[in-house]
């Protein structure tokens, strides 16, 4: 999903802290911090890790912002996609750490279990990204419905909408979190940033 020029915002930005502003860096920090954080806390299920990623996320833009291509989708998805590897690299670090400690140095966790692992956190990060990505009236359709327990007719009558356009809003909902497991098992990102697979 690459598209020829980034928002302004996203060329700005990367303008802005290609010429070390440490004012972007701090609005690039205050508008992504919370996608890092719960994107890296939703795939290592460790608050802690989660802070380090984010510091190390962060890190890495402020050190390297020419990385960013605009040419390769949004600031928000380049940002996700640094935040779905560093989270990656720690799952896999911490896999190796704590199965060497149970088993011996020189130890190594079964690839296939790890493998495994990573997959399912990536679903997992995929889905929350695609969810937070989605337009509003589709999020509240499936919240209504899936978090609240509510049928098709109730979440038309508490939308405003009519029972055809809730039951449209819900299947687009669904079909879009559907791709968050077939991407991860193609290993993929959450979507958005760098050339489509």
């Amino acid at each position: 999903m690459a598209k020829d020029t980034a928002p302004r915002w996203d060329r700005r930005m990367r303008q802005r802290l290609t010429r070390g502003e440490a004012a972007a860096l701090g609005e690039l920090y205050d508008r992504f911090a919370a996608l890092v954080h719960s994107q890296a806390h939703r795939m290592l299920d460790d608050q802690d890790a989660a802070d380090l990623v984010t510091r190390e996320v962060f890190a890495q833009i402020w050190e390297d912002p020419e990385a960013y291509d605009p040419k390769q989708g949004s600031m928000r998805s380049w940002v996700a996609h640094l935040t779905h590897g560093r989270s990656i690299r720690r799952l896999r670090e911490s896999a190796a750490s704590s199965y060497a400690a149970e088993h011996g140095e020189g130890s190594a966790p079964d690839p296939e279990e790890l493998e495994l692992r990573v997959r399912e956190a990536t679903a997992a990060a995929r889905a929350d990204y695609i969810v937070s990505s989605m337009p509003a009236p589709l999020r509240q359709a499936l919240k209504l419905a899936y978090v609240d327990r509510r049928d098709y007719r109730q979440t038309a009558a508490e939308l405003g909408v009519t029972e055809d356009e809730a039951r449209r809003r819900l299947r687009l909902g669904l079909q879009l979190l559907s791709t968050a497991r077939t991407g991860a098992l193609d290993g993929a990102a959450p979507p958005g940033y760098g050339p489509a697979r």
